[in-house]
């Protein structure tokens, strides 16, 4: 039977996939900031995890105005690092698993989540910083990875309160595969930041600790957080943290942090980055 065995959340800063490309992760600028991921990948390679469902949104790379799809699953073989307009990253190819992910889509739908099959696209910052974050340069990702995008980018985006329950219904889905698999999920972007307007730059560091909080342990308060909030406290952006509660969500109702780190400032953006188990009550 496969297993959802943990849950990563990180921001997905385009930056730092700059940073990993350019050889600059150790420069003062940047050290703070991948110093926060070296426990996490020495533990990535002692978990050896056998599939990453990856939850992130698109940058108008596989998605524009034309199609909007509120919950994607990616279901192909593999997926191309995306040309974001300055060449694709040199990374490799994501690998990904169709049986799981056709397995997932299946169940979501019968669950009554109406999913968005995607079987070819390509992929972004948003997918492959995480990757880069995790597990560094390697010639091959070490792990397989099931896409899952999320529209956080136009009006409406899902509630925080859906996204949560998403996860749970991802948590039944792989717990009723019956491969014996390692999974994890991962919830990608934020935290606070806001790119444009009268309030560019705008970083909130109590709200954003105030949220990992509220991932750990037996709450799950961060479901009820309205749209308005993220906006008025944490920029037009921060609601890239309704994708953290998919993750929440899929790892039960009580979480146990193995890792926690927050940064501040990287380009214009909060870094937050938390690994938890879920732990029985």
């Amino acid at each position: 039977m496969a297993r959802i065995t943990a849950g990563v959340a990180s921001s997905h800063v385009p930056l730092l996939g700059v940073a990993v490309d350019q050889g600059k992760t150790q420069d003062d600028y940047f050290a703070p900031i991948f110093a926060g991921y070296d426990w996490t990948r020495k533990w990535e390679e002692e978990q050896k995890p056998n599939v990453v469902i990856l939850v992130y949104n698109d940058h108008a790379s596989a998605f524009d105005m034309k199609i909007i799809p509120t919950f994607a699953i990616g279901c192909g073989e593999t997926y191309a690092s995306a040309d974001e307009g300055f060449g694709p990253r040199p990374v490799p190819d994501v690998e990904g698993h169709p049986d799981l992910a056709w397995h997932i889509a299946q169940s979501l739908i019968l669950d009554e989540f109406d999913m968005t099959i995607i079987n070819e696209m390509d992929v972004d910052h948003g997918l492959t910083v995480p990757l880069s974050m995790m597990f560094g340069q390697p010639e091959k990702w070490p792990v397989k990875v099931i896409p899952l995008a999320v529209n956080v980018v136009t009006y409406p985006v899902p509630t925080g309160n859906r996204c949560w329950a998403l996860g749970e219904a991802i948590a039944d889905a792989v717990a009723s595969f019956p491969e014996d698999l390692n999974v994890q999920i991962w919830g990608t972007g934020g935290m606070s930041h806001q790119l444009q307007g009268p309030r560019a730059g705008l970083l909130n560091r109590e709200w954003d600790n105030r949220f990992m909080d509220l991932l750990i342990g037996e709450t799950d308060e961060a479901r009820e957080i309205e749209h308005i909030e993220y906006i008025r406290e944490t920029g037009t952006e921060g609601i890239e943290m309704i994708m953290w509660l998919i993750m929440r969500g899929a790892l039960g109702k009580k979480t146990r942090a193995l890792h926690r780190h927050y940064h501040i400032p990287c380009s214009n953006t909060a870094i937050g980055h938390l690994v938890l188990e879920p732990e029985s009550s």
